[in-house]
């Protein structure tokens, strides 16, 4: 009874059995087509997420490295299983942004990058044949690439090139060159070379290469300043160290300014600056100075003495002729009578004189003085100080400032206090000048207030870390709404909609119950599954159906 209830269905409607074919047949080419762009551009998208997300944040681990360094830390990269990009045509090396310290030390255990300058290893791959000019230019190669290598070991130095000239020597001693140099140093940002290390780069250069002077060997920084001295002028190449030598000596007269000055006016209430004019300048004098004796005393030095005595007198001997009035005593002188003109003298003996002579020289020591002054240099010729001081600032009761101006005895008090602080010397035009204004303050930004929230820096990294995927999802998500979902709707949507449609319009002409087919067993049994599922499917058209029944029978 049941069997001959169910009718069967209408031709337009299709039977769920073959529901899908008949769906996929009866949608439209041009949904057909949209569907499956939808469906490969949101794979697409999907494939871009999955490799933004494998790969990651990149940053570089080594730049401007020759092939030989390239190479061997790719080989070590892929050893380490750390995957890397390559960056500017080759040159910079990218890793994964959490693995870059650590890949770093990694790599520097193993010893790389070894650097650009090859050394004495050039020596061991000497080719067979190669004439004396390449081998001069091997050892050369060679020498200079060693004297990188150690002088870029220094802490400040963070590249270093090497250039030598080594002349040609011939069998004339006359005409031989000398060698030279020249060193190039690129230093680490904010580091400086100091005379010291200078002067040991200038020797470890002249003594790696044979009958090089140090004055031939010229040091260079990266923007051209020459750093070594010249041969000619001892002062040269010292303007760095002169300019660090007069700031410090000015710093350290401000700290004395502000040492003494700002207990009395307050921490912020003071400026100083002075400037020092030094004497750089060499000179060297000698004198030779001789001090004439003064006086015979001890001061006095001897260096000899000669004395000389000859005496020629008479003598007690007799003279004459022999006989015997030559052996008579002498008579004794008488006077001589008036008018007589004989001479008196002794009779019968012989008158004789005598003479003495003495010689004596002296020989004394000339004193001699020998002095040499050297001048020192850095000598302060002059000082110029000025001073700015604050007005003096009062809070009233109610918390209201005011600022007065100092006193005319209180800045003449400060004056002579910073004069006393510098060694204020007015016989070498030394100059100080304190004035007394009001300071112009301003409110300090505060941490949080220096840049806008937009111009953060944690938040500029945020949205460049996150514009990637966040672009990828807005891209499917306006595939899967502007593409997929319409074809979806094409294909599901207006077939089932055509079946009960069909269903609904065909009640009308469905055949009476009165006389329903006769079917076969089997062929029931398949339209009442047909009818059940229908039902399941669709319990709206079947109540209608069974309503439109129903009416019919009434009337």
């Amino acid at each position: 009874m049941d069997n001959a209830l169910v009718p069967a269905l209408p031709s337009g409607v299709a039977r769920p059995a073959d529901g899908v074919m008949a769906r996929l047949t009866a949608v439209p080419v041009k949904a057909m087509v949209m569907l499956t762009l939808g469906v490969a551009a949101l794979a697409a998208v999907i494939a871009a997420l999955a490799m933004w997300s494998k790969g990651g944040d990149y940053r570089v681990l080594y730049a401007n490295l020759s092939d030989k360094d390239g190479g061997a830390i790719v080989s070590q990269l892929s050893q380490m299983n750390v995957p890397y990009r390559h960056a500017d045509g080759g040159n910079a090396i990218l890793v994964p942004a959490d693995k870059v310290h650590d890949v770093r030390l990694r790599l520097a255990q193993a010893g790389l990058p070894r650097g650009s300058s090859a050394g004495f290893e050039l020596l061991d791959n000497a080719r067979f044949g190669q004439t004396q000019f390449q081998e001069r230019l091997t050892w050369q190669r060679a020498l200079e690439g060693e004297l990188v290598r150690s002088i870029s070991s220094l802490a400040a130095v963070q590249s270093a090139r090497v250039h030598l000239a080594l002349p040609q020597q011939n069998g004339f001693f006359r005409e031989q060159q000398k060698p030279s140099a020249s060193v190039l140093v690129q230093l680490h940002a904010g580091r400086t070379l100091e005379r010291a290390q200078v002067a040991g780069i200038v020797h470890l250069v002249s003594s790696s290469v044979p009958e090089l002077s140090p004055k031939a060997v010229s040091v260079l920084d990266s923007s051209g300043t020459l750093l070594s001295g010249g041969a000619g002028d001892p002062a040269s190449g010292l303007d760095a160290q002169q300019l660090q030598y007069v700031q410090q000596i000015e710093a350290s007269y401000v700290k004395r300014v502000l040492e003494i000055i700002e207990p009395i006016v307050g921490r912020d209430n003071v400026r100083a600056t002075v400037a020092a004019d030094v004497d750089f300048a060499q000179s060297e004098a000698t004198d030779e100075l001789y001090k004439p004796n003064q006086g015979r005393d001890a001061s006095v030095a001897v260096r000899s003495q000669q004395s000389s005595e000859s005496s020629n007198g008479p003598t007690g001997t007799p003279s004459g002729i022999p006989g015997a009035l030559s052996n008579q005593p002498p008579v004794p002188a008488t006077a001589p009578i008036a008018g007589a003109s004989a001479p008196l003298q002794a009779a019968g003996g012989a008158g004789s004189t005598g003479s003495t002579r003495r010689d004596n020289v002296v020989n004394y020591e000339v004193d001699k003085t020998v002095r040499v002054t050297r001048n020192a240099t850095g000598i302060v010729k002059r000082l110029n100080a000025a001073v700015v001081v604050n007005h003096r600032v009062l809070t009233d009761a109610r918390g209201k400032t005011t600022s007065t101006p100092l006193s005319s005895d209180e800045i003449e008090k400060l004056t002579a206090l910073v004069r006393e602080s510098i060694g204020f010397n007015q016989a070498r035009g030394d100059s100080v000048k304190l004035i007394n204004v009001p300071f112009r303050t301003e409110p300090a930004p505060k941490a949080g207030d220096a840049l806008p929230l937009w111009q953060q820096p944690w938040l500029i990294d945020l949205v460049r870390a996150a514009a990637v995927p966040a672009a990828l999802v807005l891209v499917a998500l306006l595939v899967i709404a502007g593409v997929i979902k319409p074809a979806l709707k094409s294909v599901a949507g207006p077939s089932v909609g055509r079946q009960l449609d069909a269903v609904v319009a065909d009640a009308p002409h469905l055949p009476a119950p009165a006389s329903p087919p006769a079917l076969a067993a089997p062929a029931g049994a398949r339209q009442l599954a047909d009818a059940r599922e229908l039902a399941k499917q669709n319990p709206a058209a079947v109540a209608h159906i069974v309503r439109g029944w129903v009416n019919e029978e009434k009337s």
